[in-house]
């Protein structure tokens, strides 16, 4: 059973979730070195099923739309390659994310979850009456720096969503990528909406959710730490409390 020519060791065995009853599901092709999953993918789409639904955009793991499952991992197929010594591969739509067609999935929940902890900085009302002369800075060195950092950098994905057994079985879990973007902006001295945020992720669908399994950290693909972010929320949680 070959789809194109080459000795065994030339070609990958390509198993892919379909959404149509009866579309063709395995396919053969030829290995090129180095070969990303994305790059199997067109190959795919281009020699044997035009019809093959996935997305992509960038190709350099800034835009985040090509995520998928490969043998069960999240990743990005235009940054994942595919071993030399691997002749197998299995591709599936991401998890917890209702399937549109084939590898495309609806990141509707994704970007509700997002939308909840107001993902973007609200300045203070000196700020925006323009009273402040001159602009808020963080110093680089400062304690708020090194809590910010280390989250900043999110595409965007959903890979950590995608891993994250909580958000894949509850829908009201606001999952790891909204948290964690609710810590930069939580510890940021600048924002105005802090006191908001923190209610949002001490509600029923924030960080009390998480059972840190932390299938989140281990997907990321620009390497963030999302459990370690709700871990600190955690704790600044804790301290308004008291």
């Amino acid at each position: 059973m070959t789809d194109c020519e080459g000795s065994g060791g030339d070609l990958l065995h390509v198993s892919i979730t379909r959404s149509t009853a009866g579309a063709r599901a395995d396919f053969v092709v030829a290995r090129i070195r180095p070969m990303m999953v994305l790059d199997v993918l067109l190959a795919v789409q281009r020699e044997h099923d035009p019809a093959l639904g996935f997305r992509f955009s960038c190709r350099v793991g800034m835009c985040g739309t090509c995520t998928v499952r490969v043998d069960g991992r999240s990743v990005l197929a235009c940054q994942t390659e595919v071993p030399d010594d691997t002749t197998r591969i299995r591709l599936d739509p991401l998890a917890g994310l209702p399937v549109v067609r084939d590898l495309v999935v609806d990141t509707g929940p994704f970007w509700r979850a997002w939308a909840q902890v107001r993902p973007y900085l609200v300045p203070d009302e000196a700020a925006e009456t323009g009273m402040d002369t001159e602009p808020a800075v963080i110093q680089p060195d400062s304690a708020e720096r090194e809590v910010i950092d280390p989250a900043l950098d999110c595409i965007g994905c959903a890979a950590c969503f995608s891993s994250c057994g909580i958000a894949s079985a509850h829908r009201d879990f606001l999952g790891p990528a909204a948290l964690n973007r609710a810590l930069v902006l939580i510890a940021d001295s600048r924002d105005a909406a802090s006191r908001e945020r923190l209610d949002v992720i001490g509600g029923e669908s924030g960080v009390d959710r998480c059972h840190y399994i932390y299938g989140c950290s281990a997907a990321c693909p620009k390497g963030l730490d999302p459990a370690r972010a709700i871990r600190r929320l955690r704790g600044r949680r804790f301290r308004r409390e008291r």
